[in-house]
């Protein structure tokens, strides 16, 4: 994985939680259309960005509750990642799960899971 590599935690740490999350939903909204594309190559590519950028929000996270839900959230990407055979239905309720950990992110909800 090449995209996202170089991105260091202080650099992520800039961005508030907010923006981390909609930056974390931009790479499911990028899965999802490689999903209904049925491209897999490029959806585990997508797949592999959300889990580095989920891996970051954790790092620079203080709140371990915050932490403890983000890891949770992450286990069904990893399972999503390792599927043989992606689920769009699986998918679509992962993303719908991130995008209600923050208020800001819900409000995206109807444009991107409509």
């Amino acid at each position: 994985m090449t995209q996202h590599s170089s991105l260091s935690p202080e650099r992520w740490a800039k961005f508030n939680l907010d923006q981390q999350i909609l930056m974390i939903g931009n790479e499911m909204n990028r899965g999802k259309t490689s999903l209904e594309l049925q491209d897999l190559l490029e959806l585990r590519r997508s797949y592999e960005r959300v889990l580095r950028l989920v891996d970051l929000t954790v790092e620079v996270q203080s709140r371990s509750t915050l932490r403890r839900e983000l890891l949770r959230w992450r286990d069904l990407i990893a399972e999503l990642y390792i599927s043989s055979e992606p689920s769009a239905a699986s998918h679509r309720e992962a993303f719908h799960c991130l995008l209600l950990f923050t208020p800001v992110a819900a409000l995206q909800i109807p444009y991107v899971l409509a």
